[in-house]
């Protein structure tokens, strides 16, 4: 699974978060991410029916994008994730338990931190990516200072607050990657809409 995200990853390093969507419209809003040239997608758990969600982007989607689910707070909740075809578990804060049983269910773990104490623990417990988060709480100084410490090996992307004009600072800093809410998708949006801003941030990343 490590190898998909790593491929999926150095394909299009931005994860569209879709959080409130609903099953009905996730798989349309996701065939216009994908157009774009997304490859990582993120249903967080908080939204309605977020692993029927889920399912039906990894069937609609398998070999094209990698799925997964956003704040995941528990071990518990990674079985579900896992049983929906998920394969990448987010969560907005660093639990070791639930890295722990991510990797132990075979996907891909991508925990939240805001300290260097905080991604250190993440990483003992076996992640496989860090987000920095809320990175708007933080600044690109504050992330290219944990960069020099953090293993070059391990991706780090910056989440929260983050638009296609704010990106490059982000990048000059360190960030491997970003994780993209509002400023991609607020629910209600259509996916002609969703598709228009899936366009900039690529467009911001070339």
């Amino acid at each position: 699974m490590t190898v998909a995200f790593d491929s999926a990853f150095a394909r299009c390093p931005l994860v569209a978060i879709l959080r409130g969507v609903r099953p009905d419209e996730v798989e349309a809003i996701g065939e216009a991410l994908v157009g774009a040239g997304f490859t990582i997608i993120e249903v967080p758990l908080n939204s309605p029916d977020p692993l029927d969600s889920v399912a039906r982007l990894a069937r609609r989607f398998a070999g094209r994008a990698l799925v997964g689910a956003g704040t995941v707070l528990s071990a518990d909740a990674v079985e579900g994730v896992r049983d929906a075809g998920g394969q990448l578990v987010i969560s907005p804060n660093t639990d070791a338990a639930v890295i722990e049983a991510s990797v132990r269910a075979g996907m891909v773990s991508m925990p939240g931190y805001f300290t260097p104490s905080e991604a250190f623990e993440a990483l003992r417990a076996g992640a496989h990516a860090l987000k920095l988060f809320p990175a708007e709480a933080a600044s690109p100084a504050v992330l290219k200072a944990q960069r020099a410490v953090l293993p070059r090996s391990v991706p780090l992307l910056a989440v929260g607050g983050i638009t296609p004009d704010t990106l490059a600072p982000w990048r000059a800093a360190g960030a491997d990657g970003f994780g993209l809410g509002s400023a991609l998708y607020r629910p209600g949006q259509g996916a002609n809409e969703v598709g228009s801003a899936a366009a900039r941030f690529v467009s911001a990343m070339r």
